[in-house]
């Protein structure tokens, strides 16, 4: 397994849209491991296959303190959406950034397993948020497009003044 480079926004990349899956064998079973192992490292709870320069419909997440919950969708959709939340999120693609979006409360999403099965997963509360989150990006989409322009500007000013103290 090896450690996966995460893309930082504003790289472009992140707004590519990801192709479907259409072959389930060793080499995506060892991306998933890669997506895995990158995103544990990098304390994450979801990742999505866009970030790491991979422009297919994969995504992973493991919302669980003892990281033993893997969940692996791929070439995922959501069959339906129910309620409404507000939830702080954050993104491995914006360092230190955090801003409280609104999205569905309870998801059910069909999606293939890693040999090509198909699944349907029913998700509520953070799990749907980070489903959710992580489907925007295979989409080209990010979190903080939910946010106003002002919101979102001073976000943005704040990573890169971030971005600088640390270089």
């Amino acid at each position: 397994m090896s450690i996966l480079t995460i893309l930082e926004f504003p790289d472009p990349r992140l707004r590519t849209v990801a192709a479907p899956v259409t072959v389930f064998d060793a080499e995506l079973k060892q991306f998933l491991a890669d997506m895995y192992e990158t995103m544990y490292a990098a304390n994450g709870v979801g990742l999505a296959a866009t970030q790491v320069n991979v422009h297919k419909r994969v995504l992973v997440a493991d919302m669980s303190e003892d990281r033993n919950e893997p969940l692996a969708l791929i070439n995922a959709e959501i069959l339906e959406k129910d309620g409404q939340q507000v939830y702080q999120e954050g993104c491995l693609s914006f360092p230190g950034i955090y801003a409280d979006v609104t999205r569905a409360l309870k998801v059910k999403v069909k999606a293939h397993d890693v040999d090509g099965n198909e699944i349907i997963v029913e998700a509520e509360g953070p799990l749907a948020v980070c489903i959710q989150h992580e489907m925007d990006h295979l989409a080209g989409k990010v979190f903080v497009d939910y946010l106003s322009p002002l919101k979102r500007g001073m976000l943005l000013k704040r990573m890169e003044k971030q971005r600088k103290a640390s270089a």
